[in-house]
């Protein structure tokens, strides 16, 4: 699988668990350590795990694709995934901004996902109004 197709790939599985401001960063032109990074935020322990699960397991499962390293702990709030040509960062937000990995390779131009089917969109909630048989009626002022 190409570096690029791999990249998207991590970007897809970590948003099927909900990641939140997903980028793919190609540093092809400006680092020789690695060809795409993808960095991902999860609110919690228990979501960053769910992330790096789904990554590495459906990878591995899948398409036989497996991390030549990976470092960093769930509890240390920052996980990284070590594909050779793409490096998946997984980190809290609070972590992420912290050390501001987008500011850092901001030269590097941003992939975005393919286009595909929209994602639909959610139903406009009812609104909570009272109808006239339950309102309440008010008391008519005393004089």
């Amino acid at each position: 699988m190409d570096s690029k197709k791999l990249a998207l790939l991590c970007r897809k599985l970590a948003d099927d668990k909900k990641a939140e401001d997903i980028l793919v960063l190609d540093v092809r032109k400006i680092s020789s350590v690695t060809d795409y990074f993808v960095l991902a935020s999860g609110t919690s322990e228990p979501h960053l795990r769910a992330i790096v699960d789904e990554i590495s397991g459906t990878l591995g499962t899948d398409h036989e694709v497996y991390p030549s390293g990976q470092d960093g702990k769930i509890n240390t709030a920052w996980v990284v995934l070590d594909y050779f040509d793409v490096i998946v960062h997984v980190m809290r937000s609070d972590v992420r901004a912290r050390y501001d990995l987008e500011g850092l390779w901001n030269d590097a131009p941003r992939v975005n996902p393919p286009a595909g089917k929209p994602k639909a969109a959610a139903k406009p909630k009812a609104a909570n109004k009272k109808t006239p048989a339950r309102a309440k009626k008010k008391k008519a002022p005393q004089t």
